[in-house]
């Protein structure tokens, strides 16, 4: 449990710096998102989903 809240409090940290970094960039993302089909948002989910449990996995192991 503890690694979880390390890793959520990670993700919280990546994304704060990029909003304080780029907000201008992540907005023209975020309006690029949502001209998306959804089965790209998907396939890309899917892919960011393995990289990371990959990762994690060959930390872990």
């Amino acid at each position: 449990m503890n690694d979880l809240v390390v890793a959520l409090g990670l993700v919280l940290a990546i994304e704060g710096t990029l909003y304080a970094a780029a907000p201008g960039v992540l907005k023209r993302m975020m309006q690029h998102a949502v001209g998306t089909p959804d089965g790209v948002l998907r396939i890309g989910g899917l892919v960011a989903l393995a990289i990371g449990v990959a990762l994690v996995w060959l930390i872990r192991h």
